[in-house]
This record gives structure tokens, sequence and C-alpha cells, in this order.
């Protein structure tokens, strides 16, 4: 599919936006660190949190989604669903938390909750491990879809559309820091939501798909629209439903969606102006991300099982799609080449956009590990600001290179999800309780991620025999009980840095009745915290199950959304 010239056009003048809020950013994030990893930290709530959403929607998002409703359906999507229960976590109790531990990072935490070389260690394995290796494969992800995205839909050679887009997401990210990220967050959200429902629209109207009851009655997607798995069958029910509620929330440590908080959220709340508004912005992310955006891509999946139901259509339609990069998530891109000029360009300006803000964060994130906790921390202590900064920069060239390049070889989205998901498997407790029971050490976490990563290399580089479900749930149950055991046979942290912790952050609690005061006026938050989180998740899960019943013409969804409406009542009355 070659773009019009006025789709060119669409493309080409978000590429110089970017361009234009880099350099319009560049002054002021180029003064120090703080500035161009938190943009100051006087940004707003609302700014901060579509700059989450924005992020977590890239490129690959939609096409992760595709690929779930053509093989599982739509009940397939709790893999993703799940994790708003660690969302809303994060937002009612380690929100507040983060902001107040004054950190620059969420690894820096490491030496004010640890102390000693185990605690250092920690945090420059960890800065070179997350900056590194897992920011590589999360970027070589989005990566990949842009590779697809480019053959498919720009008719241009999968090196050259990342060529292309990573060199404007490079110059306005080492330019403009964080600052022009949010920036150019907010802009793409916007293009995003515009050209989806856009899309979905248009799609439903094309005389294959017929608009939307003959979609949902459609022989090809009946037995694909059921928001829930097929019950009578555990071989169903327990991987897709069960496993991802009661396992892979807490247990997983997978980008956005981090236990107890972390990586470009954690960033995004260090950004904000207060307290306050760190706690709005992760709110308006989760609230977003679950309930807003899934349904235009999930009925934009459905109708591609009329116009391309095997991947022998879809090889058919694009011949020169290369063999190892054909998969039902490439379904999504070819759909969108059904787009009439105009609106095939606003959309395919938005989905690079959506490469480009994850890219760019990514970046920022990686280099801020780097630099923060790895050079300035034990390479160069006594470098300047200006001297940091400039390392940033040079860190953002070498980690695009590489995380670009791992995305020429890679072959699934959905390949790609498991193994994130798998890398951090048993290690999501540790985040959370780290905050609230003192016994937890440094070797504690060194041990969790050691184990996890070789539990997870075992499994996926051996013929196991295992499903990718059980390989989260075994390598979660294994890594627990060693770093649960580690926690007992090595040495607690001293007790001056559990004092000075209690006293900068407050966590409160039982977990720390030895080591604060007792002077602290401020109730534990835990009890209302998770009164809140089930009342908040229970309001979002609402909001979207209540759309899709009415999307399917089923009147249960005015039932859904009136549950929905009466915990956001109680979530109102008990947080406030």
């Amino acid at each position: 599919m070659i773009l019009s010239s006025l789709d060119w056009f669409i493309v080409g003048a978000y590429f110089i936006f970017s361009l234009i809020i880099g350099i319009w950013a560049s002054k002021q994030a180029g003064k120090d660190t703080k500035s161009f990893f938190l943009a100051g930290q006087n940004m707003p709530w609302w700014l901060l949190g579509i700059s989450m959403v924005a992020t977590t929607f890239s490129t690959d998002t939609p096409n992760l989604v595709t690929d779930l409703v053509r093989q599982n359906g739509v009940s397939g999507n709790w893999s993703w669903w799940a994790f708003l229960l660690t969302g809303m976590l994060t937002v009612f109790i380690y929100a507040k938390l983060w902001r107040r531990s004054g950190v620059l990072t969420d690894i820096e935490f490491y030496e004010l909750r640890y102390s000693g070389k185990a605690a250092a260690f920690l945090r420059g394995f960890r800065a070179l491990y997350l900056g590194l290796v897992f920011n590589v494969l999360v970027m070589g992800t989005v990566s990949l879809a842009a590779v697809k995205f480019g053959e498919i839909v720009l008719g241009l050679p999968g090196w050259l559309t990342l060529s292309i887009a990573c060199s404007i997401t490079l110059i306005y990210s080492t330019m403009g820091g964080l600052k022009a990220v949010i920036i150019t967050d907010f802009i793409q959200f916007t293009l995003a939501m515009i050209g989806s429902i856009w899309g979905m629209l248009y799609i439903l109207g094309l005389p294959e798909i017929g608009g939307l009851s003959n979609l949902v009655s459609h022989v090809n997607v009946v037995e694909k629209i059921s928001l829930f798995p097929d019950f009578s069958d555990p071989n169903t029910w327990v991987p897709v439903l069960l496993v991802p509620l009661a396992v892979q929330w807490w247990a997983s440590y997978y980008p956005g969606s981090e236990p107890g908080g972390g990586g470009y959220i954690a960033q995004r709340m260090f950004s904000a102006k207060d307290e306050k508004n760190a706690v709005g912005a992760t709110f308006l992310f989760n609230v977003a991300h679950y309930a807003l955006r899934p349904w235009p891509w999930i009925l934009i999946a459905l109708s591609s099982l009329i116009v391309f139901p095997e991947l022998s259509d879809i090889q058919k339609a694009f011949p020169n799609l290369p063999s190892d990069k054909l998969g039902h998530d490439v379904a999504y891109p070819a759909m969108l080449t059904l787009l009439p000029s105009g609106l095939l360009g606003l959309v395919a300006a938005s989905l690079i956009a959506a490469f480009m803000s994850t890219m760019s964060t990514q970046l920022n994130l990686g280099a801020s590990y780097l630099v923060n906790d790895f050079y300035h921390r034990f390479i160069k202590p006594n470098a300047s600001q200006s001297e940091l900064v400039k390392a940033a920069r040079i860190f953002t060239v070498i980690s695009i290179i590489l995380g670009s390049g791992l995305g020429l070889l890679l072959t699934s989205a959905g390949q790609a999800f498991t193994l994130l998901l798998m890398i951090g498997a048993g290690t999501g407790l540790i985040y959370i309780l780290r905050w609230f029971w003192w016994r937890i050490n440094a070797y504690t976490e060194i041990v969790a991620m050691i184990s996890s990563i070789l539990i997870a290399g075992y499994f996926n580089f051996t013929d196991s025999g295992l499903e990718g479900w059980q390989k989260i749930v075994i390598g979660s149950i294994l890594t627990t009980i060693v770093w649960v055991l580690a926690t007992y046979f090595t040495p607690p942290e001293d007790e001056e840095t559990l004092r000075n912790f209690v006293k900068k952050v407050n966590p409160g609690g039982p977990g720390w009745a030895n080591y604060s005061d007792g002077r602290s006026a401020e109730p534990w938050p835990i009890p209302k915290g998770i009164l809140s989180m089930i009342l908040g998740s229970i309001a979002v899960y609402g909001i979207l199950l209540g759309v899709g019943q009415l999307i399917y013409n089923d009147s249960t969804g005015f039932l859904l959304i009136s549950i929905s409406i009466i915990a956001s009542v109680g979530l109102f009355r008990t947080w406030k």
C-alpha cells in the first residue's frame, strides 16, 4: 500500500511538530539531570496521566490485542486487563510513597531502603539490567511492530521505517529530555484516540463488514466475542482468566504495570508537582488505559476475522511481507490499508507517534538508570551536571541502536509479551512488600532477580513441554520460594538505614513497629488503600465490560455500568 500525498503530508507534519517541541524544550532540559529526566518536577497530574497512557500505547499494542482476539477471542485480553489490579494498588498505596522518597529514579530507591555493599551492587546491577537488557528488549518489541506496520501500511522496508522514525525520536529525546517526551505524548494520545475511533467507524461501515450488528453475528466472529472464557473447559479459563487474576498481576514485572509502581510510571510520579498530582496522574492513567481505549482495537480485530480469516489470506494480500514476520498480529495493520486517503494518513501518523512516544520514554528512562545509578554513582561521582546530561545523550544514542536492531530480529508481538512476563515472574511480591516489611533486604532482591532470570532462561531455551501460562505460574512459585528462604538466611539491614527510611517515607504499619518513633499522626494507609483499590477496579471493569455488552446489544451492559457508578461513589467517599 502506497500512501497518497495527503497521507504523507499528515505524517510529515507530525515529524516536524515533534522536532519543534524538542528544540523548544532543549534549553531547559540541558540545565541539569532533574530537568532532563524529571522535566523540572513541576508537571500537572492531567498531563502526566495522559503521558503514561500514551507511553503504554505503542505500535505493538493494537497488534498484540489483535493477536489475542484472533487466537483466544476477546476474553484473551484478560492477560493484560488483569494488570488493572496492580495499577490501582499503585494509585492508592504506592504513588504517595514514591513521591515522598525524593529519589531521581526508582533504582536509586535501593540505597534509600537498603545499606552496604549489597545495596550498592543491587543498584548498579539493576541499572545495567533495566537500562540495557530489559529496556532494549522492550524497545525491540516496539520496533518489531513498527517494522510490520511500515512494510504493510507504508510500503517501506522495515529497516527504512525504523531509521526514519528512530532518527526523529532520537533528535527530540536527546534535545528536549522528558519534558519534550511528555508534551509529544499528549499530542500522540489525541491523534491515537481520533485515529482509532474514526478508523473503527469506517471499517465497520465497509460492505464486507456491514455494520456492528452484522459483525458480532458473523459466523467467523460469534465464537470470539465473549468477554469471559468458556468456564466448562479448564484448559481455556485457567490460563486466560484465573492465572492473570490470581498470579500474573502481582508476580510479574511488566513495563507500565510493575507491582508497587516503578519504571516510567514512577518516573512520571517523580515529575509531578506534588504528592496529590502524582496520585491523580496514576489514577487517570488506569482509567484511560483500561476503560477508554481497548474497544476500537477489539472491533477492528474482530473485523479482521471476516476480511482475513486465515493467515494465508494476509500472506496472499501482502506477498512481499517476510514469512518470519507473518502472524495474527499483522492483521491490524493489514486492516488499516482499507482506510481512505487522509484517514489512512491520520491513523498512520498516530501509530508512528505511538511508536515514537514509547521509544522516547524508554530512551529517557534507560538513560536515567545508566547515568544516575551507574555512571554517576560508580564511574564518575564528581561529574558536573552538564557532563551528566551529555552522558545521558550518549547513552540515548546507544540504546536506540540496540533496541531497533533487536526489533529486526524478533518475529511476534505475542512471543515478546510472554518473554517479558517470564523474565520478571516471581519478583513482583517483593516490590509490593518491601515498603511495609522490614525483614526484606538487598540480598532478597538480588537472589530473586538472579533466580528469575535463570528460571526464565531454562523455560524459554529448553523443551520443557509446558504451556506459556504454566511457565509463568511455576516460575513465580519457584522464584518466590527462593527469595523467601534467602530473606531469612541473610542478615537484615542495619537499624539506622531502616529508621531513616521510615522517617522519610512514613509507610506505617506493624511491619515497621520497631523502627517508628510513634509520633506519626497519619493512619496506616493499607486498609483504606486496599478498599479503594477494590472499588476502583470494580468501577473500571464495570465500564470496560459494560460498554462491551452494550456493543453486543446486551442489556446487562446497563447493569454493569450501574455497578461501576455505585463503586465510583463508594470510592469517592472512601478516598476522600
